[in-house]
């Protein structure tokens, strides 16, 4: 199948570069770096004067949620036009896109007035989510989750903790998962709430992590330097919180997460480092050293390059299903196995490629690129367990794309 694009396409594409090329001044790449949280690709750029001037002339060109319907604030657009947006404004570091939004599950499973109230201020910025899941028990394995919402007529009563809530601290709200009822198999007692951050009873508290010391620079895969834990006591919300049916929340979250694995910003998270190093290979020498003068290093740059089409062309096979109205089952959970995977080999193949000099962090006098290849390093492996671990999304793959039954552990003792 080709997977190319249209001449209409590619003149977006042309207009969006230029648009960059005009609009992203050294004073706005300045303000960036100064509030940047370094998550993936810039999603957790603060928006001071300056990016928020820039966001509202992207919108002004209609760039901002193409494909959701204009009816919430999008522009009627199809996938394959939003993708290149947030392609082009994800490679420097700028994210129009609303992968992790919370937005598709929103559309996918909320009631005319949630999609009516935030959709459109996700969009544009308004709102923004931190995703409530992982607890100090339940991390990859999710269901095990302990946090508790107890209905009382009209409301419901949230205790209980979470972990790794990051951007927690300047979310406008959390979508959050609690168990709503214990009598019933774990998958089946669990419900989602949109919860906004200034409820009385949430305490966020930081988390400081590698990357904080010293900084991540901009557009670090994974380089967030903090993270948070939440707490919530008798935080009481309205029953209008609750996204979907109560007790249906796994079945939510888990289309949600799939629908969020698919787009610009997921795919080059995994395959950007792939990009950086040719690029730098094909520019810099080490004193009278070049990289690419070492067929060595020259084959394993192919042979990372041609997994990094694989991730490319598993993206526009999912892109494809859900423009077309397919039913997406397994496809965003073997992305979620092939790309992290791939970007931990790539991460490390780049430290021994550059040696000494691909140890060296940001602030560093000798440090490649401000260090930003030793720094996507140390948060490769996060890749591989963040919205799921390739674990659990090999067991998806085999049950949902083919069909094999659950593994079951014996009952009886060990032989």
């Amino acid at each position: 199948m080709d997977f190319g694009y249209s001449p209409q396409q590619e003149a977006l594409r042309r207009d969006v570069r230029a648009f960059i090329a005009e609009h992203l001044t050294p004073e706005v790449v300045d303000e960036m770096e100064g509030a940047s949280e370094g998550f993936g690709v810039g999603r957790s750029i603060a928006r001071g004067p300056l990016v928020s001037q820039l966001f509202k002339k992207i919108g002004e060109r209609g760039w901002l949620g193409i494909s959701y319907p204009k009816e919430y604030g999008g522009q009627d657009g199809d996938r394959m036009s939003q993708y290149i947006v947030e392609e082009e404004f994800a490679r420097v570091n700028i994210a129009v896109g609303l992968a992790g939004s919370g937005a598709p599950a929103i559309l996918a499973a909320g009631t005319e007035e949630q999609k009516r109230y935030f959709i459109p201020k996700l969009i544009s910025g308004e709102f923004s989510f931190a995703l409530g899941f992982t607890e100090p028990q339940a991390g990859a394995d999710l269901a095990s989750l302990q946090c508790r919402a107890v209905r009382e007529g009209d409301e419901y009563v949230i205790n209980g903790q979470k972990m790794y809530t990051s951007a927690a601290h300047t979310a406008t709200h959390i979508y959050l998962m609690a168990r709503t009822n214990v009598d019933v198999p774990k998958h089946q007692g669990i419900s989602i709430f949109l919860v906004p951050m200034d409820t009385p009873g949430i305490t966020v508290r930081p988390l400081w992590t590698i990357q904080n010391q010293p900084r991540a620079p901009l557009g670090t895969t994974y380089g967030a330097y903090r993270t948070n834990e939440t707490f919530f006591d008798d935080v009481r919300v309205s029953r209008t919180t609750l996204l979907g049916a109560e007790n249906q929340g796994w079945g939510v979250g888990s289309m949600g997460l799939n629908l969020d694995r698919v787009g610009a910003a997921r795919y080059l998270i995994s395959v950007r480092r792939d990009e950086d190093i040719v690029n730098w290979v094909k520019e810099h020498r080490f004193g009278g050293y070049s990289p690419a003068d070492d067929p060595a290093i020259r084959d394993k740059i192919a042979e990372l390059w041609i997994e990094a089409q694989v991730c490319r062309l598993m993206t526009m096979r999912s892109m494809s299903i859900v423009e077309h109205g397919g039913n997406f089952t397994y496809e965003g959970s073997a992305e979620k196995v092939w790309s992290p995977e791939h970007g931990v080999r790539t991460s490390e193949a780049i430290t021994q490629m550059l040696g000494p000099y691909g140890q060296l962090l940001n602030g560093s006098p000798r440090a490649v690129e401000k260090g930003i290849f030793a720094h996507n390093l140390m948060g490769a492996f996060q890749s591989g367990i963040n919205h799921g671990s390739v674990q659990v999304m090999r067991d998806q793959v085999a049950r949902r794309g083919l069909g094999l039954p659950s593994g079951r552990r014996p009952s009886g003792p060990r032989q």
